[in-house]
C-alpha cells in the first residue's frame, strides 16, 4: 500500500459526512419530503467543502456520489439565480465525472437551451483574472477542454462551436486578416457575407457575438499573462504550473481535431504563443518538466502537415512548395527593405538558393546583424505582428530576442514527421520506463494532466491516426515491462559490495547476472541514412540452475526480446530495502536496453536458428546472439562521441527476459512502423468515417453505389411464414404472381429489393420474391447440404441483408440475442452469393474465434475452403485439423480419396491406361472420357423429348435410367438408383449424379497444384494465399503476420470482426490492410464488425492510458460515437425475462424471444430458492468487510462463505455443479473463493466444484444457468460503478441471479440505479423452500407450498447447510440399513406373498436409484474438474500475495 492514499470516501465516511445529511434533506431519490431549491446551498457548499478545500478530491467525490450535479444543479439552473458559486459548482461536477469515467453529459440533455447560458458565463469568469483566482480559472479550463473534446453531444457542439467559426478570425490584426482572404475568394465570400449579417444584428447581439468569436485569442493573451508572472528564480505557485500545464493541455487538444483546429491554428500563432512558451521563465526551470512535454506535442501538432481548410494530408511536395514560398516571402521582404550598400550580408542571405538559408543556424546568424527596429519591420512586413506596433499605436513589447526567435522558428526547414518517428528506437530505455508524466503509476488518480496522446473521435490525417496509437501501444507494453523489471531487480536484490562492485543477494527466475558482453558487429548504414544496416552482440551467461530454469532460458530462440541493464546499487549488503523509496535510487538501475535475440552459438560460434529438437549444450555457459536497436545504438554513440557521456554498452550486468507470448509488442509495433512508410490505401468509401469526418452514413450499403439489389438468401428463412415475417415494413410479392392472397414459396428465396426508398411514408417498400430448386448432389446422404434451423428474428434478417451487401455493417449485439449465429449466416451466405470471394474473420480472443468457428464448420461450407491460423487452433472442439498444415494434409488425403473415386469410375467404364495417378490424368479422362458420355446422354435425352413431341416415339421414363451411363460407378448408393415413376424426378437424380461426379474432378482440378508444389511450405502458402475462401485469425495474429501476409500476395474480399467492442483500436485497423493495393486502390467490399459497446472495452493495465488518453476506447464505440448507423438486435433469448430487465434499460427496445417464457426450464421456478434474483445483503465478518493484503488485491471474507454456502446448499437441494458458476469483481476475491471451496467441500462427492470461478471480466462472452456474484467492495463502490461491467455482471445468468453485496453502499450510486430499484424492491435476505428438490417442480411465479425460510446471514446459512447435509447423511444410512436387512434376511416369510415380491422389487430399484445417483454425482464432482482451465503460475503468484499479506 506504499505510495498510495485512500482518495475515494469508504462507506462510513459517506454515512457520517455533513454532506450526506444536507443531501438527504434537499435531493437525495428517496426523500419524498425534500425542501425547496435554494441558492445558499449551493453557496455554502461551494464555500465550505469546495473553495475553502481547495476542492479536497473526497469532498469532491462526496457530492458527485450523491447526485449533487443530476439531482440538485442542473435541474434548478436558471440564469437569473445562477451566481459565480452556481457556475463553479456544476464545472467542479462535470470534471469529477469525467475523472470517475462516467456519463457527465446526460443530464444536460434533459435542459439544453440553458447550457448556452451557463457556457457564457463560464467563458467570462475564465477571462475574469481580478475576480476569479488562478485555481478556480485551472478547473473552468479543465471544464473547457471537456467541452471541445464532446462535439458529439447536440447540445455541447450547438454552444461550443460558436467560438470556433470562420467569424473568429475578427480577432486577427488586419493585415494577417487581409493576407489570408487575399488568396481565396471562397473565403472572401463567407467573410462578406458575416459582415452583411452583422449590420443586421442589434448592439447587444453584436457584442454578444464578438465575444463569442474574441474568446480564444483573449484566453491566450490571459494565459500569457499567467505564463509572465512566473519569476526565472525562487519560489513558484504550484497554481500557475497547473495552469499553465492544463492549458497547453487545451492546446494541444484544440490543434489535434480538425473541427477545433481549422480556424483556430491560425489564431493561436497571431498570438505567438509558442514562442513565447519557448522563451518563459517557466520552460527554464526543474518544475517546468511537463509543462515543456506538453509544448514538444503543442509544437508537434502545429507544425503537423495537414491542409487546415481542406482537412488533407498534405504531401511531401506539397510541404516543400510551402516551404519554399514561405522562405522566397522572406528573402523579398529583406532585398526590399534593406539595401545592399547598408546591410551587404543580408543581401548575401536574400540572393542565395533556399537549401543555404533555411537551416536555423544560417538564419540565426543573417538575422543577428538586425536590430531592434529592423526586425520589428521586417515582422510587419511578414504579416507576423501587427502594423500597429510599428507605428506605435499598441503598447507591446518584441525584445530582439523574441523576434529573431519567431522568425527562426517560423521561416526554418522543418524535418519531416516520419523522418522524426522513424528516428525512434522501439525498445523502452530507462528514460521512458521511469517518466512519471508519461509513464505514470497504475495509481493514477486522474487529478493531474499527462504528455500523452489521446484517443478521442477524429484524427487529423491516417499519419496521425496511426502515431497516436503507435505511441500509446509502445506506451502500454512498456508500462507491463516496467513492471516486471521492477519486480525482477527486486527478487535479485543488488547491493554495493566492499569493492564498490554489484553484488545479488536473490534470484529471479526471468533474471540472470552477465559474465560478459561485447559488440561483434557493427553493419555499414544503408545510402542516405546515418544508422548503422544492423547490430549485432554476444552475451555469455552462466546456467547453473535448477533444470526447469535452465531449460527456460536455454529455450530462447529466435525473435525472443531480452532487456540488458545497468545496475549500480549504493546500499550496503544487507541493507533492506523500502517500497516506498525511489526505485531507480534505491536499486540503482541506470540503464535498461532492448535486444532480439538471433540465437545460441553452438560450439563452433555458429548460430543456432529454428531448431525444433533442443539442442545439445556443454557445461554451464551460453553465448547468446543478439541484435542491438539500430536507432538506440546510434543515439547512444552519438552521445558518447560528441557529449563525452559513457559507453553504456561497456556497462551492461543484468539481463531480463520475458514469456514469449508477452513479447509481441515489437512486431505489432514494427508492424505500425511499415504501415507509416507505405501508401497506407484505405478503401475509399471508409477513411473519411475512419478519421471521423464526413457524413457517418456515407458507407452504409444504402449509400453505396454498387448494392446489390437482388440477393440469394439461402437456407436464411425456414419458410414462407418466416419470411413475411421478417419483413414488417415491407409488402412482400412473389415475382410474377396475380392473386397472392393464397399463396406461398418453398425455400430457398432469392429477394429483389426496390432501388430506392417511396417518395411518400405511406407507401409501403416492395419485396419481390422468387424460389428455386437447390440443385440435386447425388445419391448419396453425406453430400446433402446443411441447413440453418435459427429462426432469425426480423432485426437480425437486416443485420444479415446488411451484411451481404458492400459497406459498413455495425452490428451491436446485446447479450443473449445471437450475434453469432448472425454472423454464422453472414459468412454463409457471402460464401455462396459470391464464391469467387475470400473472407477474414478476426475476434479479440482465441475463445470467441473458435466458438465461432466451430459454428461456421456445420455450415454448407466445404471445410477444404476453411482455414484457422494461430495457436488457438489446438483448442477447437473437433478432430480435424484445421491449421494450415492440417489444412494441407487433409488436402492431400482428400486428393487421394477422390482419385480412388477416378480409378472406380475407371473401372465401372471399362476404360484402359492408368488414369487415376495424378490429378493432370484425372482431368484429361474427365475431358475425354466423362464429359463425352454424360454430353452424349445429354443429347440421347434431348432427341427423344423431341421426338415424342413429334410423335416419334413411345413416351417412356424408364428412358432415362437406361440411357444413363454410369450406373456400375453408382452401385454403392441406395438402389433402385431411378424409380422410374416421374419424368422430372428421374431426371434430377440424373443432374444429381452428373453433380457428384463434376464436384469430384473440379476438387482435383483445384488440388493440382498440390501436385506441382513439392514442399510442405510452400503448399502451406498456396492453401493460404489461393485455395482457402474463410480465413481465422485473431486481431493479435494479423498485426504479427501482417508482413508475411502481404509479402506472399494475401488478397481478401470481406472481414468480419467479432468482439468488435473489445479490440483496441489499432488492432481493429491493422487488420483491414493485410494486403496490398491494387492499381492504387483497396479491394476490400465489406466490413461488417459485431459487438457491444454496452459490454466491457479492451484490456489497458495501466489506468493512466486508460482514462486520461482514453485508450480503452475501441473503434466499434468510437464509430457509435460518431454516429455511424447501426443495427442493434431487439431480441434475447438466454436468461428469463425478469432477469433481463436487470439491463435491457440500456438498451432501446431489448425485448425477449418467445421460448424464455415457454421452454420448459423458463416455465419452472427454481428450486429451493423463492425467486429468479435476489441482492443479498451482507454485513461484516468479525466486524471486517473488504481487506486489502495488497493493492487491488480486494477480498470480502463473509461474502465469499456466504455464496460457497449458497453453493453447497444448491448441491444439496440437486441442482447440479456444472450449472452453476461464482463470478466475482476482482482477483483477490476469487482466489479467496477458491480457498473456501478447496477447504469446505471441493472433496465432498456430494457437493464437489461448480463449473466456474472467475471474475466478470473473464467470464464476458460466456453464460450458465445460475450465477452466483460477489461484489466484494464495503468502503467504496469500486468499478462496478462502470455500467459496462454491471451490464456484463447482470447478463450472464440465464435462470437464476443471486448477487452478494453491501446494499447501503451501492442503493445510492446514480449509474447502478436501474438495476439497484429492481433488485431492491425485493427481499435482502436470501429466501429459500429447503423442502423443494432439483429438477423444480413448482410452477415459475408461484410460492412454495410451505413457508420460505428467510436467512439473515451468512451464519445462519452455514447452519442450514450443516443441517441439510445431515438430513441427507441420515437418509442414505437409512436406505443403506434398510438394504443391509433385505441382503441379510433374503428368504423371510410374509403373509401375503405377493406383496412380498412387490415390495422385492421397489427395495431393488430404491438401491439401483441410489447407486445410480452416487455416480452422477461423483461425474459431477469430476467433470468440472476435468475440465476446469487452470492457470498454476497465476494461482502460485496470488498464493504468495496472500501469503505476503
Amino acid at each position: 500500500m506504499a505510495g498510495r492514499t485512500q482518495l475515494a470516501p469508504t462507506f462510513r465516511d459517506i454515512l457520517d459526512d455533513s454532506i450526506t445529511k444536507v443531501a438527504e434533506v434537499y435531493w437525495a431519490p428517496y426523500n419524498q419530503n425534500k425542501k425547496e431549491f435554494d441558492v445558499k446551498v449551493i453557496e455554502l457548499i461551494y464555500q465550505n467543502d469546495l473553495l475553502h478545500t481547495r476542492f479536497n478530491i473526497k469532498r469532491t467525490m462526496l457530492l458527485e456520489f450523491s447526485q449533487y450535479l443530476e439531482r440538485y444543479l442542473w435541474p434548478n439552473f436558471n440564469p437569473p439565480t445562477s451566481n459565480y458559486p452556481y457556475v463553479m459548482s456544476v464545472a467542479v461536477m462535470v470534471n469529477e465525472k469525467f475523472r470517475e469515467a462516467v456519463p457527465a453529459w446526460d443530464c444536460f440533455q434533459d435542459n439544453p437551451k440553458q447550457f448556452g447560458h451557463f457556457f457564457e458565463q463560464v467563458m467570462k469568469m475564465l477571462l475574469d483574472n481580478r475576480n476569479v483566482s488562478l485555481l478556480e480559472r485551472m478547473i473552468l479550463l479543465i471544464f473547457l477542454d471537456h467541452s471541445f473534446n464532446s462535439l458529439e453531444v447536440d447540445c455541447i457542439r450547438d454552444v461550443v462551436q460558436q467560438t470556433l467559426l470562420l467569424s473568429s478570425w475578427i480577432s486577427l490584426h488586419s493585415s494577417l486578416l487581409d493576407e489570408k482572404l487575399k488568396g481565396n475568394e471562397k473565403l472572401r465570400k463567407y467573410w462578406r457575407g458575416i459582415q452583411k449579417k452583422d449590420k443586421k444584428l442589434d448592439d447587444v447581439e453584436l457584442q454578444k457575438a464578438q465575444f463569442f468569436r474574441t474568446f480564444l485569442k483573449n484566453l491566450i493573451e490571459s494565459f500569457l499573462q499567467v505564463l509572465e508572472e512566473i519569476p526565472e528564480t525562487g519560489e513558484i505557485s504550484k497554481d500557475h504550473v497547473s495552469y499553465c500545464e492544463r492549458f497547453m493541455e487545451l492546446m494541444v487538444d484544440m490543434l489535434a481535431r480538425l473541427p477545433t483546429r481549422r480556424w483556430f491554428h491560425l489564431i493561436m500563432q497571431s498570438t505567438h504563443m509558442i514562442a513565447h512558451a519557448d522563451l518563459s521563465a517557466l520552460a527554464r526551470r526543474r518544475e517546468g518538466l511537463l509543462f515543456n512535454q506538453l509544448k514538444e506535442m503543442v509544437k508537434f501538432y502545429d507544425t503537423f502537415e495537414v491542409d487546415d481548410l481542406k482537412g488533407t494530408a498534405l504531401t511531401d511536395r506539397e510541404n516543400n512548395a510551402i516551404h519554399y514560398d514561405r522562405i522566397h516571402a522572406l528573402q523579398k521582404e529583406i532585398f526590399k527593405r534593406f539595401p545592399a550598400e547598408d546591410h551587404p550580408e543580408l543581401r548575401r542571405f536574400a540572393m542565395s538558393n533556399v537549401g543555404n538559408v533555411d537551416k536555423p543556424a544560417a538564419l540565426r546568424n543573417a538575422l543577428q546583424f538586425m536590430q531592434e527596429d529592423d526586425l520589428i519591420h521586417l515582422a510587419v512586413g511578414l504579416h507576423l505582428i501587427p502594423e500597429s506596433v510599428e507605428e506605435g499605436e499598441i503598447d507591446a513589447v518584441f525584445t530582439k530576442e523574441f523576434l529573431v526567435h519567431l522568425l527562426v522558428n517560423t521561416y526554418s526547414r522543418r524535418p519531416p514527421k516520419l523522418d522524426q518517428f522513424n528516428s525512434q528506437p522501439l525498445y523502452p530505455t530507462e528514460d521512458l520506463l521511469w517518466d512519471e508524466n508519461i509513464m505514470n503509476t497504475e495509481y493514477y488518480t486522474g487529478l493531474q494532466c499527462l504528455a500523452l496522446p489521446k484517443l478521442g473521435i477524429q484524427f487529423l490525417t491516417l499519419h496521425d491516426y496511426l502515431v497516436r496509437n503507435y505511441n500509446l501501444f509502445r506506451l502500454e507494453s512498456t508500462y507491463e515491462i516496467r513492471l516486471e523489471i521492477e519486480d525482477q531487480i527486486a527478487r535479485m536484490k543488488p547491493w554495493c559490495g566492499d569493492d564498490g562492485a554489484c553484488v545479488f543477494g536473490g534470484w529471479a527466475r526471468m533474471c540472470l547476472p552477465l559474465q560478459t558482453f561485447s559488440i561483434v558487429e557493427v553493419a555499414r548504414p544503408l545510402l542516405g541514412e546515418v544508422r548503422p544496416r544492423s547490430v549485432r552482440a554476444d552475451i555469455v551467461i552462466d546456467v547453473d540452475l535448477r533444470r526447469e530454469m535452465r531449460n527456460e532460458w536455454e529455450g530462447l530462440k529466435k525473435h525472443d526480446i531480452i532487456f540488458l541493464m545497468t545496475v549500480r546499487p549504493k546500499l550496503p549488503y544487507g541493507t533492506p530495502f523500502d517500497r516506498s523509496v525511489n526505485f531507480l535510487h534505491q536499486y540503482g538501475v541506470e540503464y535498461v536496453r532492448g535486444a532480439e535475440v538471433e540465437g545460441y552459438l553452438d560450439e563452433e560460434g555458429r548460430v543456432i536458428e529454428d531448431w525444433i529438437e533442443k539442442p545439445h549444450f556443454v557445461g554451464n555457459q551460453r553465448t547468446l546472439r543478439v541484435w542491438l536497436d539500430t536507432n538506440q545504438y546510434h543515439s547512444d554513440m552519438t552521445s558518447t562521441l560528441q557529449k563525452g557521456n559513457e559507453d553504456v554498452y561497456k556497462t551492461f550486468n543484468m539481463m531480463f527476459r520475458r514469456k514469449p507470448k508477452e513479447n509481441n509488442f515489437k512486431a505489432v509495433l514494427e508492424t505500425i512502423r511499415d504501415l507509416m512508410n507505405t501508401k497506407c490505401v484505405v478503401p475509399s468509401w471508409i477513411q473519411n468515417i475512419l478519421l471521423g469526418y464526413g457524413d457517418p452514413a456515407m458507407a452504409h450499403y444504402t449509400r453505396m453505389e454498387n448494392q446489390k439489389r437482388t440477393l440469394d438468401f439461402r437456407d436464411t428463412f425456414l419458410d414462407w411464414h418466416h419470411l413475411r415475417a421478417s419483413f414488417p415494413d415491407y409488402k412482400v410479392e412473389i415475382e410474377g404472381g396475380e392473386d397472392q392472397r393464397h399463396q406461398s414459396l418453398d425455400p430457398p428465396y432469392l429477394l429483389t429489393f426496390p432501388p430506392q426508398k417511396p417518395e411518400t411514408d405511406d407507401e409501403a417498400v416492395t419485396i419481390s420474391v422468387k424460389s428455386y430448386t437447390k440443385p440435386n448432389r447425388g445419391p448419396y446422404p453425406q453430400s446433402q447440404p446443411k441447413t440453418n434451423s435459427v429462426p432469425f428474428t426480423p432485426t437480425q434478417i437486416e443485420a444479415i441483408r446488411a451484411g451481404m451487401q458492400p459497406g459498413l455493417s455495425v452490428i451491436v449485439g446485446p447479450p443473449g440475442t445471437g450475434k453469432t449465429d448472425v454472423a454464422v449466416q453472414i459468412i454463409s451466405n457471402i460464401y455462396h452469393n459470391f464464391p469467387e470471394q475470400r473472407t477474414v474473420i478476426v475476434t479479440h480472443s482465441n475463445q470467441a474465434l473458435n466458438q465461432l468457428f466451430e459454428k461456421i464448420m456445420h455450415l454448407d461450407i466445404d471445410e477444404r475452403h476453411l482455414l484457422r491460423l494461430g495457436h488457438g487452433e489446438e483448442m477447437l472442439e473437433t478432430e480435424k485439423d484445421f491449421s494450415r498444415y492440417g489444412r494441407v494434409n487433409y488436402v492431400l488425403q482428400q486428393r487421394l480419396a477422390l482419385l480412388k473415386e477416378v480409378n472406380r469410375m475407371q473401372q465401372s467404364l471399362g476404360v484402359k491406361g492408368d488414369v487415376s495417378y495424378t490429378c493432370e490424368t484425372a482431368g484429361h479422362f474427365y475431358l475425354y472420357q466423362i464429359l463425352s458420355r454424360w454430353e452424349k446422354f445429354e443429347e440421347e435425352i434431348k432427341n427423344f423429348q423431341e421426338a415424342v413431341l413429334e410423335k416419334k416415339e413411345e413416351f417412356s421414363v424408364a428412358k432415362i435410367g437406361n440411357s444413363f451411363p454410369f450406373h456400375v460407378f453408382f452401385a454403392n448408393a441406395a438402389q433402385p438408383l431411378f424409380k422410374g415413376e416421374d419424368w422430372e424426378e428421374d431426371l434430377d437424380i440424373a443432374n444429381g449424379c452428373w453433380w457428384h461426379i463434376k464436384n469430384i474432378f473440379e476438387q482435383l482440378e483445384e488440388f493440382r497444384a498440390f501436385e506441382l508444389l513439392r514442399t510442405g511450405l510452400d503448399r502451406t502458402r498456396y492453401l493460404l494465399v489461393k485455395e482457402a475462401k474463410i480465413i481465422a485469425m485473431t486481431c493479435t495474429h494479423a498485426a504479427l503476420k501482417r508482413k508475411e501476409l502481404v509479402e506472399l500476395g494475401f488478397k481478401f474480399d470481406n472481414i468480419i470482426m467479432e468482439e468488435s467492442a473489445q479490440i483496441l483500436e489499432i488492432e481493429t485497423f491493422i487488420p483491414l490492410l493485410l494486403q496490398n493495393p491494387e492499381d492504387g486502390f483497396n479491394r476490400l467490399k465489406r466490413w461488417i464488425m459485431i459487438g457491444d459497446h454496452h459490454q466491457l472495452p479492451p484490456v489497458i493495465k495501466n489506468q493512466a492510458f486508460q482514462k486520461y488518453s482514453n485508450m480503452e476506447q475501441s473503434l466499434f464505440t468510437r464509430f457509435v460515437r460518431l454516429g455511424v448507423p447501426i443495427i442493434q438486435l431487439d431480441m434475447q433469448g438466454r436468461a428469463r425475462p425478469t432477469i433481463c430487465e436487470l439491463y435491457n434499460w440500456r438498451y432501446e427496445k431489448l425485448g425477449n424471444l418467445p421460448h424464455t417464457s415457454t421452454w420448459p426450464e423458463f416455465r419452472k421456478a427454481n428450486a429451493g430458492l423463492v425467486w429468479d434474483y435476489q441482492l443479498i445483503d451482507v454485513g461484516d465478518f468479525n466486524g471486517v468487510g473488504e481487506s486489502e493484503p495488497s493493492p487491488y488485491f480486494y477480498q470480502n471474507l463473509a461474502e465469499a462463505e456466504y455464496i460457497v454456502a449458497t453453493f453447497m446448499y444448491m448441491r444439496l437441494v440437486g441442482y447440479p455443479a456444472e450449472k452453476i458458476s461464482i463470478l466475482t469483481t476482482y482477483n483477490g476475491q476469487k482466489h479467496l473463493i477458491r480457498d473456501v471451496i478447496e477447504n469446505r467441500c471441493a472433496n465432498n462427492p456430494m457437493i464437489g466444484r461448480p463449473a466456474k470461478v472467475t471474475t466478470v471480466d473473464r467470464f464476458q462472452g460466456q453464460q450458465n444457468d445460475f450465477i452466483l456474484l460477489s461484489l466484494v467492495r464495503t468502503k467504496t463502490v469500486g468499478h462496478i460503478r462502470d455500467v459496462r461491467r454491471l451490464i456484463v455482471a447482470m447478463s450472464r445468468a440465464r435462470l437464476g441471479l443471486y448477487i452478494f453485496g453491501r446494499i447501503g453502499l451501492f442503493q445510492n450510486c446514480f449509474e447502478l440505479g436501474p438495476s439497484l430499484r429492481l433488485l431492491t424492491a425485493r427481499p435482502t435476505n436470501l429466501m429459500v423452500a429447503p423442502e423443494e428438490t432439483y429438477p423444480p417442480a413448482r410452477p415459475f411465479g408461484k410460492a412454495p407450498k410451505e413457508r420460505p425460510i428467510s436467512i439473515p446471514g451468512m451464519s445462519a446459512m452455514h447452519k442450514l447447510v450443516y443441517k441439510m447435509y445431515l438430513e441427507k447423511i441420515e437418509a442414505m444410512e437409512k436406505d443403506k440399513d434398510a438394504m443391509m436387512k433385505l441382503i441379510a434376511d433374503p428368504n423371510e416369510e410374509f403373509e401375503d406373498e405377493e406383496e412380498v415380491e412387490d415390495e422385492d422389487q421397489e427395495n431393488n430399484e430404491a438401491n439401483v436409484a441410489d447407486v445410480q445417483a452416487d455416480e452422477v454425482i461423483q461425474n459431477e464432482v469430476e467433470e468440472p474438474i476435468s475440465k476446469k482451465e487452470r492457470q498454476p503460475e497465476a494461482a502460485t503468484e496470488a498464493a504468495e500475495q496472500m501469503d505476503e499479506s
